[in-house]
């Protein structure tokens, strides 16, 4: 057989390289993928092995190539890729990509640290030049309000409630020396009105009584007695802070500073519209601009510990306003400096990472190169004189020759004059299993390996599951509408494949599909014939031949009637012939349709599910005979045969007999009323029980002789059971008992016989322990007796599991005309223009369901029932699967892996 049926068979070579051509040969056999090493250094810790350095300095340079490329990605920057696939570099070419990665990533470094840098410091300018102007607003409202409330007061003596607030009770006695209080003052007593009016929002209830227990807490920053001490006094020296606060801190900011103070501060704020850049992250914020005006140094002290607790940045703020528009025209000159600077040091940074992003793919595959190499190379020995490395590895029998080219190849790159050894070894090791596969065999030769890896040699299941598996799915999803959208689906991306191969994607539902592109092709390919076969498109028929099914009644019993009934023994209502392919479109107008298509489908579902256990017992020789164990021909294989053929397709038959013998034309005993039922016939055959014949039906037995025959069928495959139970244990036991007895008996003799020869006995080694013995023997008795109850059992639960594929195929059916007939029928019922708008809506409705739940769903619960009929009632009657996988050294893999690891 050849290699698609088997895996390759495999051979355990050893492998002698210089020292000098051991990285040029690895890498010949890494593009080459066809070789798989042995580690013979099992025992040795990863950190003191030979190649350790060189690895540890591959990881640094990934590291640095990460880093350009998070810096890349970060300024949106595309990154080329050209498909190339460069050659790993020499030993000496890693020397200068290290020197190339450490130039790139100190340079960009120190870019980004200056950059960052520059941008606090345009970070702090932009929110002086913000503090200076709302501080120029807060300071231009004070005085015109001031203004304003001493220009009323004069104008109108009786507002005496406003003077109050104003100035105080001593306010009022004062008079006009009120207006020569200090400029602080005069903002301190406008301040003290918000004062009071915001301790509503601040002061508890309280207590009974009358007292307040935190009642110093609400004490305005000047009492009346201050104001009055102070107007003879001189002006009040009040201090004040400004700066730049997170703008959701604003609210408990302003509470603690409440608290904290006693209420003994003013404070004002205006938010900043514009968002600012945060250097460190590079985040958009939102802030606000503040100052607090408070007397006395105790006071100073407890609000910049609050600024710094609530991580607000304090500025300098000229009380002048002259000053403050001088700093602020310096401000103005330094941003548009910086300005500058950022731009000609963003325009570095993105020349820099340009020129990086057209390197960094070829880059980073050489580097993973270099590591596999190395990682490989520690896996080897090194002889005595240190001068040559010795490797282990796997390799298929048939690529040796490849190989040895490769290895020559290999030599020849590093100039060294000593040719590569490759030996074949002996072993008694299981070989790893190794089926070849291309692109249209892998997506079926993954679905089987998800059930486990063939043992070595062992038949491959593939070739059969590439037509079985869409057939049986096709069998539960028949529908020709269906089955064609799923089918142009896949050719989209068949057609289509290398152009979205190239555009990696980490949607894993997007690449489940396009890596089963040739699985749903197929599936949806049989679909359409099965639909065919079914007539069934979008749970509609097509007439394609003319129905063979004639009405010979009137129009007007046709109208009065619902249920009229068409004859089929007579020729005028059938045609004696039937449909050329599939069913006929009549039965889509039918009554009795689901009776019809219950029995049809459910006949159909067991004849496929017997015929294709039959072929995986079938194939169960195959291995046998390869394997030559002619033991398990006879104690398994044969009675399994006769087993499952004399029950189950015996019951198929049945069905091809009934068929045949019992038409609408017949008579009795013949008419299809004295059929006998299939099930109940099977049945009475296993419980050897006669049914009782029907009226008018002369027997219950489909042809003469069938009693009997039934009894002999089912005592011969009653008499299958133990064989295959004790056959195999038994001839097993008795061989090794021969064994044991030649080996106690024996005597060694010389050829001529003479006496000295005869007195001379040959020592024998001693026989195994009995108890050994036993337990082999018993395992032995213990494995068989679970094979063979999971074989009879399995006969009877599998030949049932198969109903699954006319239960499915119903549902299916019904759901799509359910669908229909509740939907789609809603847009046909308008007439008018109106109908055709109300129809394009109703139409794009019913699509939508249609490949939501009976292309998605159905076809997914449709491809999970095909699965487990192929794991567990076809490879179980020949597939072990107990083998490993062959995973050879291959930079495609190792690539393939590192991409998608980043993607993650």
């Amino acid at each position: 057989m050849g290699s698609l049926f088997r895996s390759e068979e495999m051979a355990l070579c050893q492998l002698f390289l210089q020292s000098e051509a051991a990285y040029a040969c690895v890498s010949e056999l890494g593009e080459l993928g066809l070789v798989q090493f042995r580690d013979l250094n099992p025992d040795v810790n990863a950190f003191q092995r030979k190649f350790v350095s060189e690895v540890r300095r591959c990881d640094e340079m990934e590291r640095k190539l990460r880093y350009l490329e998070k810096e890349i990605k970060k300024d949106e920057i595309p990154m080329l890729d050209t498909g190339e696939n460069p050659e790993a570099p020499q030993p000496r070419e890693m020397i200068d990509l290290e020197a190339t990665f450490e130039k790139l990533e100190n340079e960009l470094r120190e870019v980004n640290h200056n950059a960052e840098a520059l941008k606090r410091n345009f970070l702090e300018l932009t929110e002086l030049k913000h503090i200076l102007r709302k501080t120029q607003v807060f300071f231009d409202e004070t005085e015109q309000q001031m203004g304003t409330a001493v220009a009323s007061q004069m104008a109108d003596p009786n507002r005496e409630d406003e003077q109050v607030t104003l100035l105080g009770e001593e306010g009022l006695r004062a008079g006009g020396q009120a207006l020569k209080l200090g400029y602080s003052a005069r903002l301190l007593m406008w301040g003290s009105k918000i004062l009071k009016k915001s301790e509503s929002k601040f002061e508890p209830e309280k207590q009974e009584g009358g007292l307040h227990p935190t009642e110093s807490m609400t004490r305005a920053l000047i009492s009346d007695d201050s104001i009055a001490r102070q107007v003879n006094a001189g002006p009040v020296q009040l201090g004040f802070v400004a700066g730049v606060i997170l703008r959701e801190r604003i609210p408990a900011f302003e509470r603690m500073l409440w608290r904290a103070c006693r209420g003994n501060v003013f404070l004002r704020q205006a938010e900043i519209e514009t968002p600012l850049e945060d250097p460190s992250t590079g985040d958009q914020v939102h802030k606000s601009v503040f100052i607090i005006f408070f007397q006395g140094d105790q006071l100073k002290s407890r609000v910049r510990k609050i600024c710094e607790g609530f991580r607000a940045t304090l500025y300098p703020c000229p009380e002048a306003p002259s000053q403050r528009r001088e700093m602020a025209m310096g401000v103005m000159t330094r941003i548009e400096d910086l300005n500058t600077v950022l731009g000609q040091t963003q325009d570095h940074r993105h020349r820099v990472l340009v020129a990086a992003a057209k390197n960094i793919k070829n880059w980073f595959i050489k580097v993973v190169k270099i590591k596999a190499i190395y990682h490989t190379l520690n896996l080897f020995n090194l002889d005595v004189t240190q001068k040559c490395l010795i490797a282990e590895c796997w390799v298929p029998l048939l690529d040796i020759e490849t190989i040895q080219l490769a290895l020559r190849r290999g030599t020849e790159r590093s100039g060294s004059s000593v040719p590569p050894i490759l030996n074949r070894m002996d072993t008694f090791e299981d070989p790893p299993t190794y089926n070849r596969t291309n692109k249209f065999t892998s997506a079926f030769q993954n679905l089987v390996d998800a059930y486990g890896i063939a043992s070595y040699r062992e038949i491959n299941p593939t070739p059969y599951t590439i037509i079985s598996f869409p057939f049986l799915f096709a069998v539960m999803f028949g529908d020709l509408g269906h089955g064609c959208l799923m089918f142009l689906f896949a050719a989209f991306l068949v057609l289509r494949e290398k152009p979205l191969a190239a555009k990696k994607t980490d949607n894993e539902v997007w690449n489940i599909f396009f890596a089963g592109r040739y699985i749903i092709l197929l599936m949806g390919l049989f679909s359409m014939y099965t639909g065919f076969i079914y007539n069934d498109i979008f749970s509609k028929s097509i007439n394609l031949f003319g129905s063979h099914w004639h009405t010979n009644y009137n129009e007007s019993t046709v109208m009065e009637n619902k249920d009229l009934q068409i004859n089929p023994s007579l020729s005028s209502d059938y045609d004696q012939v039937p449909y050329p392919v599939g069913l006929d479109p009549v039965w889509q107008l039918a009554l009795n349709k689901i009776v019809f298509l219950n029995a049809y489908k459910m006949k159909i579902s067991i004849i496929i599910g017997v015929l294709h256990m039959l072929s995986g017992v079938s194939l169960s020789l195959y291995n046998y005979r390869y394997f030559k164990d002619r033991l398990s021909i006879y104690c398994d294989f044969i009675p399994q045969v006769i087993f499952l053929t004399f029950l189950f397709f015996y019951m198929v038959l049945l069905m091809f007999i009934k068929w045949v013998s019992y038409g609408p034309q017949n008579d009795f005993p013949d008419s299809p009323a004295c059929a006998p039922s299939i099930l109940i016939t099977f049945i009475n055959m296993v419980l050897f029980k006669d049914a009782v014949a029907l009226d008018n039906c002369n027997t219950v037995y489909m042809f003469a002789g069938q009693g009997a025959l039934q009894k002999f069928l089912v005592i011969v495959a009653l008499l299958c059971v133990p064989i295959m139970l004790l056959a195999k244990p038994i001839y097993i036991m008795r061989q090794q008992k021969d064994k044991h007895v030649q080996l106690v008996n024996g005597h060694a003799t010389t050829e001529n016989g003479d006496a000295e020869g005869a007195g001379r006995v040959v020592q024998q080694p001693p026989p195994p322990a009995g108890g050994h013995d036993e337990n082999e023997i018993g395992e032995l008795f213990i494995h068989q007796g679970i094979h063979t109850i999971e074989y009879v059992l399995g006969s009877v639960s599998h030949t049932a599991s198969y109903l699954r594929l006319w239960a499915l195929s119903l549902a299916h059916a019904q759901l799509s005309e359910v669908l229909w007939s509740m939907v789609m029928t809603k847009g046909l019922i308008l007439n008018s223009w109106i109908g055709g708008v109300w129809l394009w809506f109703v139409f794009g409705f019913w699509a939508i369901l249609t490949v939501g739940i009976l292309v998605l769903m159905e076809g997914l619960s449709a491809f999970l029932h095909t699965l487990r009929l192929h794991w567990v009632e076809f490879q179980s009657k020949f597939y072990k699967g107990l083998g490993y996988a062959f995973a050879p050294f291959s930079f495609e893999v190792i690539l393939n892996t590192a991409s998608t690891a980043v993607e993650e």
